[in-house]
């Protein structure tokens, strides 16, 4: 677990109803599973002059939804970057999780635990792990993915496309979303031929 030390002073809740959505506090890492005796970089998920009584809202850079009570003595509190505070324990946000779909071509058993097994010496064993496996036989065959909009205007030409992502395998379409106000229009494959005369 990587941490590195902070000087900062925990607030009261009148300080806490001062701050808004881009100030950068401290709350505590633990969660209700896991008891963690350091702090976790966050901001709150509501400006501080909405609060009414009962808990603050924060939402650490992990992810994690934190409801505090600051006038609470168990509670672990709000805290702010201060010089003339105290120094706690903050977890360092320097991982990134990825998951990936892999497509492997001819795949088997086999190919997949080489695969696992190289990512395992690359990364280290305690870093790559496999949360969830769904092996499914995927045609090898490659489409054109476009996006448009959802509703086009009466008499527009239909030029009005935008080329997402060419040349790619069916399945990853699945994971990917269309922006907003667009839809996917999917095409099977065509290979660009170049047809410029060359000297």
């Amino acid at each position: 677990m990587n941490t590195e030390k902070v000087t900062a002073r925990r607030l009261t809740a009148e300080e806490i109803s001062g701050l808004g959505l881009q100030d950068s506090i401290f709350v505590s890492a633990g969660t209700g599973d896991l008891p963690l005796e350091c702090y976790a970089p966050a901001f709150l998920a509501e400006p501080g002059k909405n609060f009414e009584g009962g808990s603050f809202v924060a939402r650490t850079v992990f992810g994690e939804e934190v409801h505090v009570l600051p006038d609470d003595a168990e509670d672990g509190g709000i805290w702010i970057a201060d010089k003339a505070g105290q120094e706690i324990e903050v977890l360092q946000s320097a991982g990134v999780l990825m998951n990936l779909a892999l497509f492997v071509p001819n795949g088997n058993r086999e190919s997949l635990e080489s695969l696992y097994s190289a990512a395992r010496d690359a990364f280290g064993a305690g870093v790559v792990q496999r949360w969830s496996e769904e092996v499914v036989a995927v045609p090898d065959v490659k489409i054109d993915l476009y996006e448009e909009p959802a509703r086009p205007r009466k008499n527009a030409n239909s030029q009005n496309r935008d080329r997402r992502a060419l040349d790619i395998y069916p399945t990853r379409v699945r994971f990917l979303e269309p922006s907003e106000g667009w839809k996917f229009v999917v095409e099977p494959h065509k290979e660009i031929v170049d047809d410029t005369p060359t000297i």
